[in-house]
């Protein structure tokens, strides 16, 4: 472990750790709200980065750069494509959730459906929050902070027992996140790393391009452009990870899950103060994930010249080893401060959207229908002491992701695919539809998820996942309505309207989106064999 480095990397975080808490010390946590939701005050910069910052974490350094290692650049579809799933959101979706006064997601499902349908898809959200995504983050971070400083090297304990290490480093530094700090104190963080995360993807390529360039970055810029171009086509074929036909079937549904329906992502925008802020959090968010091919999978990229003659074993560690080998210790420390910082911040995000999950749909409905009687501290004492339980969960949890077989973004997506299509599914029908009854739901709900699992386990139907996700989309779709025609609901449903002030929509939203949409074609134009991979 290079001195320099680590010193650079104890600086950045104990800058950033330092400043949030300077922040947040002069307002008092006396409430779930000010603990989850930071007093629903966050102005659009502040939602727009805690979106893009929630979205991201150290899996997105480490899945990115494998997957144009190994493949080529068909992984971009994932962030770049989000940004029109992002904007049906901004658009439809949260200004149904702000005018229903909506803390959770399963909120909507309660008025639209029933209070079964509610805890069905609340149980199946920290399922999904404990065992898969709060591993996934800690597992991604602890790789990244394991190449960077090779600490299993150093401490001679093995590679699987130093990630056990970091993984339990990375997941208390977390929880304290969020337990001490609530929402506005990872919020802080997540401006401050945006900063510093812009800055270094500048400053590893302009190193990494130095590098393959025999010290002059032009010509490092001139060897990717002419060599090994394959690696830069975003138009993945039927044979690659990543097929381009995925992008109009399951990842649309996936990406209109994710930013629509998913709770650590929604709880961000429904922080915002208005709708004019949480439209324009998600707009500063879309252009983040524009900027994502030249964030994260450039290292990817480098990487392929750099180790063209290198056999990486554990191809993980490409990313982590790429800024050893390429930077100065004291970038090298900033970088891994960064990826450290973004690991922190996701996984205090999503714990903290879990509990919103458990204290608002099932502790707080229990002590009602106990008569059982509740204040704010007690409430908020319940909170912390769930947010430790999960902690601890996911840690146990998290180091036996390095027995998953496959690479690892492939492997995260996957997962995550098991739930996130049956919940978008019986969400797209309650937003469509007034008359499809609640037995509906249920029954969507479990087809869609033992279709998807039987697909993938079960039987090898030699069709990608994602066009497996949409056919069984339409299956759901059909099946629910099928239902509805038979038992029709007896009541018509009518959406919520408890909340009519601060739903104002942003004025000049249409001339970003078209921005934003044009900006997105003209990437994938870029990565392909019509631009610069011909």
């Amino acid at each position: 472990m290079n001195a320099v480095a680590f010193i650079s990397f104890l600086v950045v975080i104990t800058i950033v750790a330092a400043t949030s808490w300077l922040k947040v010390r002069k307002r008092k946590i006396v409430s779930t709200g000010d603990l989850l939701f930071a007093g629903k005050s966050l102005n659009y910069t502040a939602v727009g980065t805690a979106l893009f910052f929630t979205n991201i974490s150290a899996a997105e350094f480490i899945g990115g750069s494998e997957a144009v290692y190994l493949n080529n650049m068909t992984v971009m579809a994932w962030g770049v494509s989000s940004v029109f799933a992002m904007l049906l959101v901004a658009e439809f979706i949260i200004p149904v959730y702000l005018r229903g006064a909506i803390s959770t997601t399963p909120d909507f499902l309660e008025s639209r459906y029933d209070k079964q349908t509610k805890t069905w898809v609340s149980c199946i959200f920290l399922i999904s929050y404990l065992l898969n995504l709060l591993p996934i983050i800690l597992y991604s971070g602890a790789i990244a902070i394991n190449g960077l400083f090779h600490l299993s090297d150093i401490l001679n304990v093995g590679y699987t027992g130093t990630i056990w290490l970091l993984v339990w480093c990375i997941g208390l530094a977390g929880s304290l996140y969020a337990v001490l700090g609530g929402l506005k104190a990872i919020v802080i963080s997540d401006m401050m790393l945006g900063i510093c995360l812009l800055t270094s993807a500048f400053l590893l390529a302009y190193f990494g391009l130095q590098h393959i360039g025999n010290g002059d970055w032009k010509n490092g810029v001139n060897t990717i452009l002419s060599s090994k171009t394959a690696h830069l086509n975003a138009i993945g074929n039927a044979t690659d990870t990543v097929p381009f036909s995925t992008i109009f079937t399951g990842m649309l549904l996936i990406n209109l899950f994710y930013w629509g329906t998913e709770q650590v992502i929604v709880q961000q925008a429904l922080a915002a103060r208005n709708l004019q802020a949480s439209q324009k959090g998600m707009v500063l968010a879309c252009v983040g994930k524009l900027l994502g091919p030249f964030i994260f999978l450039l290292p990817g990229i480098i990487a392929v010249h750099l180790y063209k003659t290198v056999h990486i074993q554990n191809t993980t560690e490409v990313f982590p080893r790429l800024i050893s080998d390429v930077s100065p210790p004291v970038i090298s420390g900033f970088i891994a401060a960064v990826v450290f910082g973004a690991a922190i911040t996701a996984f205090s995000q999503a714990l903290n959207s879990s509990t919103t999950l458990f204290i608002l749909n099932f502790y707080k409905p229990y002590k009602q229908r106990k008569n059982q009687s509740f204040t704010d501290a007690s409430l908020l004492k319940a909170t912390k002491r769930f947010e430790v339980f999960a902690s601890l969960l996911a840690m146990f949890v998290a180091p036996l992701i390095i027995f998953s077989s496959g690479g690892f973004y492939t492997y995260m997506q996957k997962a995550n695919a098991v739930f996130s299509i049956p919940i978008f599914t019986i969400m797209f029908i309650g937003f469509v539809s007034r008359k499809i009854p609640p037995i509906a739901a249920k029954v969507g709900l479990i087809f869609c998820v033992c279709g998807y699992l039987l697909s993938q386990i079960v039987f090898d139907t030699g069709i990608h996942f994602l066009h497996v996700l949409a056919m069984l989309f339409l299956l759901t779709v059909i099946l629910m309505m099928v239902i509805g025609k038979l038992y029709p609901n007896k009541a018509i449903y009518a959406p919520s309207q408890r909340n009519t002030d601060n739903l104002k929509p942003w004025k000049n939203r249409h001339v970003f989106y078209v921005f934003l949409l044009s900006a997105m074609i003209l990437l994938f134009i870029l990565f392909s064999k019509a631009g610069i991979a011909g």
